[in-house]
């Protein structure tokens, strides 16, 4: 085992392979409050790459609703409960956020690498804690979609209730939207051993090389997230490849820029903001103040990492859904949910703008700014001061040109009165 760094833990932790980081590290945010479950996202990947026999169960997106639903079954569920029973009461956090190599202070517990070195599962030795789904697991991508989860029956004011800082639901769900979040430390990458994964340098996607691959399924077993597959009638494993013909500019639609995923362009939502990012030499972001995926994680800190205590460094990040009970919250993004919320649901100027940046061009923004308009709005939300402005944010792509051009105040567009009734 080597020791890296996690910037996500706070802490150094220990990993199969010394720490290697790409150029740029492909990157994206989702942002849960605007999530409606269309699954276009995943109709797109599934028309684009998993249309063949053989991958007719793989679903390399996938929309699960929380909290009962999940492809595989319950694969959250599961992981915690194995790094539970090696660190019994011990998968805490501690500390206070810090820098951007701590922004969430630091996890006193055991990732899926740690607990592996002193635990053997079912299925033998591992170099991540994990297992294997079983067929069953496998069978409904959809099951208890749109399930919500609810107080007891008759008891007073069980559907929501109104706390002083912010409304929450007795009753909820919501969508949580997946693919493989090319994590900067891969326990696909670790367990395989054929060596057949590996990142990319130059945007840090995770690929699996075919040829090598013999489709031993350790990549399945050790994968907390489950988004690595096997298909039968090849007998390898396969998995998200990030679009990466997209990603590297070689899609004609982008007249040579970089373009976002197809499960991203296709996001009717406007959820998705895809980015790649520069690191530094210990695998931590470098500052680049006007990328709006720096802004999202490292300054409004509203974008959090999906489970970071599994410790793979998962380069997908969510801002958490305002209406679930934090505790849940907490436990799937880590101790900064709080602040998180208190921030998108009392957003600030320039938070707002930026917001405005999702879903709207498919080429892949590399800087912002923001032309400063009148103020339209103002009130108060729970004792706080809110106001609006008719700002203009403007998206670049990386070579420089503007790609997307954008006003804060959505205008009204009023249908003339002979068009009035008319389809």
């Amino acid at each position: 085992m080597s020791n890296v760094y996690n910037w996500q833990l706070g802490r150094p932790m220990d990993y199969p392979y010394d720490a290697a980081f790409p150029r740029e590290q492909f990157a994206f945010v989702f942002n849960l409050n605007r999530c409606i479950g269309c699954q276009s996202c995943t109709m797109a990947c599934k028309s684009t790459w998993t249309f063949s026999k053989g991958q007719e169960y793989m679903w390399w997106n996938n929309v699960e609703t929380k909290p009962y639903g999940g492809y595989p079954a319950h694969w959250d569920v599961k992981t915690l409960d194995l790094l539970e029973k090696a660190n019994p009461g011990g998968q805490s956090w501690g500390g206070t956020p810090q820098n951007a190599k701590a922004p969430y202070g630091q996890f006193k517990g055991q990732t899926v690498f740690e607990a592996a070195k002193h635990n053997v599962s079912p299925e033998g030795a591992q170099k991540a804690l994990g297992y294997l789904p079983t067929d069953e697991e496998w069978a409904g991508a959809n099951r208890f979609e749109d399930h919500p989860t609810g107080a007891p029956k008759g008891e007073r004011d069980r559907y929501f209730q109104r706390p002083e800082s912010l409304p929450q639901h007795k009753t909820w769900f919501f969508y949580l939207a997946r693919l493989c979040n090319h994590c900067s430390y891969p326990a696909c990458l670790a367990a395989c051993p054929r060596s057949a994964i590996y990142k990319r340098p130059e945007d840090g996607i995770v690929l699996i090389d075919q040829e090598r691959c013999r489709g031993y399924r350790k990549c399945m077993e050790a994968c907390p997230y489950k988004k690595s597959l096997y298909r039968g009638t090849t007998r390898t494993s396969e998995k998200c490849v990030a679009c990466y013909p997209r990603v590297e500019g070689r899609d004609p639609d982008g007249g040579g820029l970089p373009m976002q995923t197809r499960c991203m362009s296709a996001c009717i939502g406007h959820i998705r903001l895809q980015g790649l990012v520069e690191l530094n030499a210990d695998g931590t972001w470098k500052e680049n103040r006007q990328h709006p995926l720096y802004y999202l994680v490292h300054v409004a800190k509203v974008a959090l990492p999906l489970y970071p205590q599994f410790g793979t460094e998962p380069n997908g990040y969510y801002i958490p859904p305002r209406w679930v009970p934090l505790p849940y919250l907490r436990q799937m993004f880590g101790p900064g949910v709080d602040a998180a919320i208190e921030r998108y649901s009392v957003p600030d100027r320039e938070l707002l703008a930026v917001l405005q940046l999702f879903g709207k061009d498919r080429r892949i923004c590399f800087r912002y700014e923001i032309k400063q308009g009148p103020k339209v709005f103002e009130t108060n939300i729970r004792g706080k001061k809110f106001e609006m402005f008719n700002d203009t944010v403007i998206g670049y792509g990386r070579d420089g040109k503007e790609i997307a051009r954008i006003a804060v105040e959505e205008p009204v567009h009023v249908r003339p009165a002979q068009h009035a009734n008319s389809i």
